[in-house]
């Protein structure tokens, strides 16, 4: 009989999957990733697996928010816009961050949890966790 996967078998290919996104995206278009990069990073099927587009607007962000992912049609294959505070526009050094953030989501659905959001972000900008969640809190403080 074969053996049946447990959840934490699952969580673990996941997190597995989402680090290895990381490092393709990195090996593809690093090894410095910037806000100059981003646009290309997420046109990249090899890394996002939907089409995504970028809004700089806060329309459905939650205060404190920096960025949300809606999906646009019925199906996420119909894509994806990325609603980015305004406000970050001006601070393109925190757009790899934020970004980065929702490229799980995107590519998992509701499976993918914050912390698999902190590893590809951390792995993709080659930071450790700790440094790259820091960052962001910044950011979303910096935004209250």
């Amino acid at each position: 009989m074969p053996d049946i996967p447990s959840p934490h078998d699952g969580k673990r290919a996941l997190r597995d999957h989402v680090l290895e996104r990381a490092r393709v995206a990195r090996a593809k278009h690093g090894p410095s990733i910037t806000a100059e990069v981003m646009p290309r990073l997420l046109a990249d099927p090899e890394v996002v697996r939907y089409p995504v587009t970028v809004r700089f607007d806060a329309l459905g962000l939650q205060p404190g928010e920096f960025a949300h992912a809606e999906q646009v049609g019925t199906h996420p294959r119909d894509g994806f816009t990325l609603f980015v505070h305004p406000s970050l526009q001006a601070r393109p050094e925190t757009l790899p961050l934020v970004m980065a953030y929702h490229i799980p989501p995107i590519n998992y659905g509701d499976i993918a949890e914050p912390e698999d959001c902190e590893a590809f972000g951390a792995a993709l900008l080659n930071l450790p966790v700790a440094e790259y969640y820091r960052r962001l809190c910044d950011v979303a403080d910096s935004l209250a």
